[in-house]
């Protein structure tokens, strides 16, 4: 099963996870914002772009260590192995900080495979448009959910388009 992973974080120096959103290729979702990360050690983008995004979706602000727990149980409930897509590196070492949480812990048995998505699929001209059709009004651009779920449209059109051109 494909999962397609976002995140949204402080800074590309002190870089620390501030939302993050999952969403299967069936559309099943996951998102949570951090109310535990540290404002000063946001960028200047982060602080107009990002922070201004957060608190639209009901029960999503938790602890690091309460979202670790909430991690592993979507994780737990999708009872099969999971490939991770994703576009930015950092997405990755994001996710597996907040499934290890504060006690290192092991990463759930279902994540199988993780695949970074390379520029020549986001380029892609079919890919583009279904990800930026993704977007709406209450949900832009650099909220974790919402990329997350463009991520996935843009994907399932690239792959789609590849396959019956």
């Amino acid at each position: 099963m494909l999962v397609f992973l976002d995140t949204e974080f402080t800074d590309f120096v002190q870089i620390d996870l501030i939302s993050i959103g999952l969403v299967t290729e069936d559309g099943r979702e996951f998102y949570a914002e951090r109310n535990d990360y540290r404002r000063e050690d946001c960028s200047s983008f982060v602080v107009i772009e990002v922070l201004p995004l957060l608190n639209r979706i009901p029960g999503a602000r938790c602890s690091s260590a309460h979202l670790s727990f909430r991690l592993r149980e979507w994780f737990a409930a999708l009872e099969e192995p999971v490939t991770l897509v994703f576009d930015y590196p950092s997405d990755w070492e994001l996710l597996t900080d907040a499934l290890q949480g504060d006690l290192l812990a092991e990463l759930p048995a279902n994540l199988s495979e993780n695949l970074l998505i390379g520029h020549d699929i986001v380029s892609d001209k079919s890919f583009k448009e279904a990800y930026e059709d993704s977007f709406e009004q209450d949900l832009p651009r650099h909220h974790a959910l919402a990329d997350a779920r463009a991520l996935r449209n843009g994907y399932i059109r690239w792959q789609a388009s590849s396959f019956h051109p």
